[in-house]
């Protein structure tokens, strides 16, 4: 895959906790310069993204509840919203893993359409975090089932700040058990151009890395 074509489906990442200013200045320069998809970034750092690539065809894509996904749905509704209200052109969340882990599959289902439902009525691209290293493959099953009821526009493996990220594995599962509207996302350790096309070829059309440059830099080579 070329590089420009490879930029298109990159889900340009920065979720430290310690940026500054200027630095996602710089990231976002990047980003432009690179012509990549989107800026994956905590969601205060929305309006900020907001104002810095209005010019540019780079979108904005705010983390939700990030990285733990431990808070109420209407938390989580006011953070999507909050987000989308300073500019967030896509949203990903990442499920309640307590509640899944529980059994609690309406309360999965609800969050999930909650949060999608938010993402349709404000024409904002919705993406919904699994975190498969911490599931067993039923669970990752039940995840896809439930969405195939609610269709969001994204499933995504993982946040890339618990233990594991995307695996080849993964991704097929989740293209096999995913309704074929549903795109997927390989984030989480993704880190060189040889992963990124494992990921593409396996199933994913989108992918999350903070390790954009060196993945590109191998689609030159």
């Amino acid at each position: 895959m070329n590089r420009i074509k490879l930029a298109q489906i990159i889900d340009h990442t920065n979720l430290t906790r310690d940026i500054s200013e200027q630095e996602m200045k710089q990231f976002c320069e990047e980003a432009i310069s690179l012509n990549v998809k989107m800026v994956a970034i905590n969601s205060c750092q929305t309006k900020l993204c907001n104002d810095l690539l209005r010019n540019s065809t780079v979108k904005v894509g705010a983390a939700i509840s990030f990285p733990l996904g431990q808070t109420t749905i209407e938390t989580k509704v006011f953070e999507t919203l909050d987000a989308i209200k300073n500019g967030a052109d896509e949203i990903d969340y990442v499920i309640n893993l307590s509640k899944l882990k529980s059994g609690d599959y309406d309360y999965i289902e609800q969050e999930m359409r909650a949060i999608v439902t938010c993402c349709e009525e404000n024409g904002v691209t919705s993406k919904v975090i699994f975190e498969n290293c911490l599931l067993s493959d039923e669970e990752k099953i039940k995840l896809c089932e439930i969405a195939n009821i609610v269709k969001p526009n994204f499933v995504k493996t993982s946040t890339g700040f618990s233990h594991g990220g995307a695996t080849v594995e993964d991704v097929k599962l989740m293209r096999k058990y995913c309704h074929e509207s549903i795109q997927i996302k390989a984030a989480g350790q993704v880190r060189s151009y040889e992963t990124a096309m494992e990921m593409i070829d396996a199933g994913a059309t989108r992918i999350g890395t903070s390790s954009t440059v060196k993945i590109l830099e191998g689609a030159d080579q």
